[in-house]
């Protein structure tokens, strides 16, 4: 019998009866014994229940104890043979190191790290060996979210496999040249290979999440067939210090994802230290997680410690083991056997007279759960057999494993990217690498050869499970997009009622939900705006998405628009949660690649909680070669009023620029929105480009005019003559864009009335397309100078124009400031720079001088500069146009 050791955190004083309190603890040992852990576990449960139901106040504990989930009486059988996995983990873990060191050699500035893949190889490689199912005409595949610092492992791993070269791999992290791998998972570098980008910490556990439930919501609308499929996401213990990483635990528990695992790499250390030198990181998880509602499996002890656990049954083991702390745990490894003995089984006399046989050799091998590959098997399978909830594996590993005195353990260990020959030799007698001493510096690549009972072995168990992971596939069947005539309603235009450009949208998107051939694939994803936004008439028209349907009868369900939540539901209503929307974006936007579907997400949030809340995730959209639409609503810092600093926008499209594949344009009227939706549609999900779109909608409602015939083409483009103005001696070309279009075009009809200056004014639906564009002429030009120079559209559109420019957004003014090198005129650049307030529209315009008073004083003042007009006129508009000179600049106050 053991004796009664109480819990963690609780002292012998408080058993007041030790003799009652095993007879309790003889009971759970009788029931354990004769009817298992789940039935004792039932009967522990109603105990507490009763007791709290009686009125006794019982403390939730969040932990169980710092041992292993799976008992060793539970462990399963395991499939594989160890020691020729032993053998192909040692190659890949030799050839992982070569390639960071190589590289390293020939220059410093390649960086790289050993230390992470090191610790996590193991856990890595019976997933390979037994568990991640390739796509294949049997299985749809596994998505696996690898961490980013362990690409030289996968590397290593996919060229034993024949996928990559060893010229590959001595070209690690030198890719200008065509030849070399990227430094960590990026998929616009590597677009067969890499599949999801992670090693922007924090981002991969909230994809991943995302992308367990938009398979379970493709399942449920009958777009995919149902499977057994998983998401895997590998994350290290540091990084869950991110925000995003545990910031949507609860979704996946109410999902009931089950399809998803994580699995923490739990090293104990970040870049500069420990991860919780005073504390325990995995009870610390394990708390959350747990908490949360999610299958918690913790694999910390590896195989060599079980005769000891054997020998403790007084607990003195468990009870030392927990009560040491991470920073405890890192000396134990990095200090050898002989530390251990003292600091450790030296905390206890007992303690130590049971480790006093073993060598402290012995004492040193006493493995970690992370890497032991019996541990890690009987962690796995227990994940893939849960049902309901998620699971998460809390792995315990060494950072650095492997790496000798100079890494392993240490704290260096995420920076260390070189070894001396002295740190190689112990590395290849460790791993009994086949290098003679004479190549050893050289540090050479090494692999099985091909018929060993290794590469056999390798590539027999990738056969069974479908191939090679990981692989991005992006082969999935065009879509049949509607023609611009299906629009036709919206391209007529409104006549004299007023609509706003949003409004415009919801009337485009229910074209498309209703459309036969593109309907199924239209993903509606909101932030809870939908009722701003005017969308609420989807939420009966399509339901809302739900994974149990709709257990209750809501509020408003006698009228026409009420709240409809269904199992079978299009619309991702995603609460107040712009991070997890956008992972739903992301996750709808790579269906053409992940599950052999193309999807056609419309993403529609407020503009401000865009870009500057989410640009992390939208870069790695980008990266991922995501399709599909960002719908900045309410944009404009004038447009949308009353709401003040917070949420006015001036500078999504700005931000939007910096990503090389984001297709960003500002639409004024609802004929433009249509014309750049159908035309999006058809390059992406036609013509295949990976390319995603940012369009800015906006809140004010007015009259909707209708397409003017040849408009379309300058609309893709980035701009076209929307009114062109009579003959006369004074010119202007005023350019506008969203909403500002407007005052635009009445600042031509106040500049030709009170001032005879006739202007031209044109829409400029994108600023940075007309950039981007005006770029690829230069570049071209540069590179072919013997060729006949190529025009940028810009200077086809605006060149020979008479008089000056003068171009006003409702953005900061760097955004038509983009164009400015291939103006030839005197241009000048009116926008929102600065903060915004809460007010009505026309006094935030005339606050930021976008309004037409500004804008018609601005070409004034120009013509006066190019000596075409009296300076005294524009001395006298200023005071006739109702503009205080001595006004605060808007940017700094």
């Amino acid at each position: 019998m053991n004796d009664v050791t109480p819990p963690q955190g609780v002292t012998q004083s408080l058993d007041q009866d030790p003799a009652e309190t095993r007879e309790w603890l003889d009971s759970i040992d009788s029931v354990l014994r004769a009817e298992g852990p789940e039935r004792a576990h039932f009967l522990i449960e109603r105990l507490i229940d009763r007791a709290r139901r009686s009125g006794a106040y019982l403390p939730y504990r969040p932990n169980t104890a710092y041992v292993n989930t799976v008992s060793v009486g539970q462990q399963p059988e395991y499939p594989g043979d160890r020691a020729l996995e032993r053998r192909i983990e040692a190659f890949i873990r030799w050839n992982a190191i070569a390639m960071v060191v190589q590289a390293n050699r020939k220059s410093a500035e390649y960086g790289g790290h050993l230390a992470s893949y090191a610790s996590s190889a193991t856990l890595y490689e019976v997933g390979f060996n037994h568990f991640w199912r390739a796509p294949s005409g049997q299985h749809p595949g596994d998505l696996v979210y690898i961490q980013g610092h362990s690409s030289p492992g996968v590397y290593a791993r996919a060229y034993l496999e024949g996928r990559l070269s060893e010229d590959q791999l001595a070209h690690f992290r030198q890719e200008v040249g065509g030849r070399g791998l990227s430094s960590y998972p990026h998929p616009w570098l590597m677009p067969d290979f890499w599949q999801f980008p992670t090693v922007s910490m924090g981002l991969g556990p909230m994809m991943a999440i995302y992308q367990a439930r938009f398979i379970r919501y493709l399942e449920n609308r009958g777009l995919v067939a149902p499977s057994d499929r998983k998401v895997w996401a590998f994350c290290g213990d540091g990084e869950m210090d991110e925000p995003e990483s545990m910031g949507a635990l609860t979704m996946p528990v109410r999902e009931g994802l089950d399809n998803l695992i994580f699995v923490i790499n739990c090293n104990l250390q970040r870049l500069d230290g420990p991860v919780r030198g005073n504390g325990k990181i995995i009870q610390e998880l394990e708390a959350a997680f747990l908490g949360a509602g999610w299958n918690v499996i913790k694999v910390i002890w590896g195989s060599r410690w079980d005769p000891l656990f054997a020998r403790d049954t007084r607990g003195i083991l468990q009870r030392v083991m927990e009560d040491c702390v991470d920073g405890e745990y890192q000396n134990f490894k990095a200090k050898g056997g002989a530390y251990t003995r003292e600091h450790f089984f030296g905390k206890d006399p007992a303690l130590k007279e049971m480790v006093a046989n073993m060598s402290d050799e012995d004492i040193w091998r006493l493995n970690r759960g992370g890497h032991d590959a019996l541990k890690v098997f009987a962690a796995y399978q227990a994940a893939v057999s849960t049902k309901g909830p998620p699971t998460v594996i809390l792995a315990k590993t060494v950072k650095g494993y492997g790496l000798g005195k100079v890494a392993e353990g240490q704290m260096v260990a995420h920076q260390q990217k070189k070894l001396d020959l002295a740190a190689v030799r112990e590395l290849r007698d460790r791993f009994n690498i086949p290098v003679s001493d004479q190549d050893l510096q050289d540090l050479p690549f090494r692999k099985p050869a091909p018929d060993s009972d290794e590469m056999r072995y390798l590539q027999t168990h990738r056969k069974n499970l479908g191939g090679y992971l990981p692989v991005r596939n992006s082969s999935s069947p065009p879509l049949t997009v509607p023609p611009l005539a299906a629009f036709k309603s919206i391209l007529e235009g409104t006549a004299e009622r007023e609509i706003s450009t949003t409004m415009a949208f919801v009337r485009i998107l229910t074209v498309l939900l209703k459309d036969k051939g593109i309907g199924k694939h239209i993903v509606p994803i909101v932030p809870d705006e939908a009722r701003t936004f005017g969308m609420e008439g989807l939420f009966r028209q399509i339901g809302i998405y739900s994974a149990v349907g709709q257990l209750y009868t809501p509020v408003d369900a006698e009228t026409l628009m009420s709240y409809r939540e269904d199992r079978k539901g299009q619309m991702l209503e995603e609460g107040i949660n712009e991070a997890g929307s956008t992972c739903s974006w992301i996750a709808a936007a790579t269906s053409y690649a992940n599950h052999g579907i193309a999807m056609v997400p419309f993403y529609i949030y407020y503009s401000m909680f865009g870009f500057q809340r989410v640009g992390d995730f939208i870069w790695a959209a980008g990266d991922m070669r995501s399709r599909g639409f960002l719908m900045g609503a309410t944009a404009g810092r004038t447009t949308l009023a009353g709401e003040g600093l917070q949420h006015q926008d001036g500078h999504s499209q700005l931000v939007a620029t910096t990503i090389p594949n984001c297709r960003a344009y500002d639409p004024t009227f609802a004929y433009e929105l249509a014309v750049i939706i159908q035309d999006g549609m058809q390059r992406m999900y036609v013509q295949n480009e990976s390319v995603f779109y940012y369009v800015s909608v906006m809140n004010e409602n007015y009259p909707q005019p209708a397409l003017p015939a040849d408009a379309a083409a300058g609309i893709v483009r980035g701009g076209y003559l929307l009114q062109g103005g009579a003959p006369g001696k004074l010119r202007a070309t005023l350019l506008g864009s969203g909403t500002i279009l407007r005052e635009c075009i009445a600042a031509a009809e106040l500049l030709e009335t009170r001032f005879g200056v006739v202007s031209d004014v044109f829409s400029i639906t994108s600023f940075s397309e007309l950039r981007r564009e005006a770029l690829e002429c230069e570049r071209w030009n540069l590179l072919h100078p013997a060729d006949e120079p190529r025009v940028p559209y810009v200077q086809t559109l605006l060149g020979g124009r008479e008089g000056v420019l003068v171009a006003a957004t409702d953005y900061m003014r760097n955004v038509p400031d983009q164009i400015r090198s291939w103006v030839s005129q005197p241009y000048v650049t009116l926008g929102t720079d600065g903060f915004g307030r809460s007010d009505a529209r026309a006094e935030l315009r005339q606050h930021f001088e976008v309004d037409r008073n500004f804008i018609a004083l601005a070409a004034l003042k120009s013509l006066a500069d190019a000596g075409k007009m009296n300076r005294s006129i524009v001395v006298e508009a200023v005071g006739a146009l109702g503009i205080d000179a001595n006004k605060a600049d808007p940017l700094n106050s």
